[in-house]
């Protein structure tokens, strides 16, 4: 599938793309008689926690990666970093595609550490070690230009920007996702995550370079136990975003702090980001951040067009068939008319 481009007609500068997916919520929420006052009261509530998360998104996070380790993969190989971080106790992860991609705590030296020490936690060693450390030295010390302004979020006269524009080593592929145990474990279809990540490592894999940061935020933030709660809700005949709220959670609770610090560790300034998702470019592009994202790659589901066949280890989340989406197209919906996500539904046999 081809990262196209994403037409610029329909943006009108970052304000107006960048909707906050809680407000969405509630505009969609007054406007449905079905829901009762008890929906419209645990909005309330949820939004209070929505907004203390997203202000503690921007604070700073700090990162350390404890282990690298090569990961055989279909085609060949990638690198699976693990971090710790300041922000929470969870171990985020890193899968990255890409042998020149290095994380500059992994390689920095620890006291008393033997050359072994190092192999074991896959930091460099000999010669290789110094001319990482080097590379990552000279990374450090470039003063960062201008913030780069992108047609995308400006309004121009080209219907398109051909993101093949873009050096692959100058801004590589990026996909911030999001744990969904669900989805990715036992093939749930009432989301897309599987296919989500799936699909990013194919497309990354495909260009030989590029990062998915992998962060343990299961259930939009919620956790796993709220999750299948919210499940439940949603078998009563509510749409994702009204479970979370009858739960008393944000539409959305994922922060992004620890992502834009793990690309940091990584050297990744510049890149084109897979995803439809405007809040989450709003985060990562936060009044403190470095990063330069010069486009956005769409997530477009496969089988809206047609049936896929993929004999893949992964063909369970790429070869997927219209008829077993129904859930999962409800889902998109949702996240379309709700929560801001870019996914234009006309034109599509969707099965809604």
């Amino acid at each position: 599938m081809a990262t196209a481009a994403t037409p610029l007609s329909t943006y009108n500068g970052p304000d107006d793309l960048i909707l906050d997916s809680a407000l969405l919520a509630k505009q969609s929420l007054s406007s449905r008689s079905s829901l009762s006052v008890a929906s419209t009261m645990a909005y309330t509530a949820a939004q209070d926690t929505s907004v203390v998360a997203h202000k503690h998104s921007e604070e700073d996070v700090h990162v350390e990666c404890k282990v690298r380790a090569r990961i055989p993969y279909p085609g060949g190989h990638f690198y699976l970093h693990l971090f710790h971080n300041s922000e929470d106790n969870k171990e985020h992860l890193a899968i990255v595609f890409g042998d020149d991609i290095r994380s500059a705590s992994l390689e920095s030296v620890q006291d008393g550490e033997s050359e072994l020490d190092r192999k074991i936690r896959g930091a460099s060693t000999g010669a290789e070690r110094r001319t990482i450390g080097e590379s990552i030295a000279h990374r450090a010390s470039i003063k960062r230009s201008e913030p780069h302004h992108h047609p995308m979020f400006e309004p121009d006269a080209e219907a398109t920007f051909e993101s093949s524009r873009v050096p692959i080593v100058d801004a590589p592929l990026v996909r911030i996702h999001s744990e969904c145990f669900t989805g990715e474990t036992v093939s749930s279809v009432r989301c897309d995550c599987g296919y989500q990540l799936a699909e990013a490592m194919r497309l990354i894999q495909q260009e030989g370079r590029g990062v998915i940061v992998y962060l343990r935020q299961e259930g939009r933030g919620i956790g796993l136990m709220e999750k299948l709660k919210a499940y439940n809700l949603q078998d009563m005949g509510h749409d994702t975003v009204d479970a979370n709220l009858l739960l008393n959670h944000p539409a959305d609770a994922r922060t992004y702090g620890s992502a834009r610090a793990i690309l940091a560790d990584l050297g990744i300034g510049r890149l084109r980001l897979l995803t439809n998702n405007t809040d989450k470019i709003r985060q990562l592009r936060g009044h403190k951040t470095d990063l330069d994202i010069v486009c956005h790659v769409p997530m477009y589901p496969k089988w809206w067009d047609e049936d896929v066949e993929d004999e893949s280890s992964y063909s369970r989340h790429l070869a997927l068939k219209k008829d077993v989406m129904r859930e999962a197209d409800r889902y998109l919906k949702t996240k379309a008319e709700r929560m801001g996500h870019m996914l234009s539904l006309e034109g599509h046999h969707v099965a809604l």
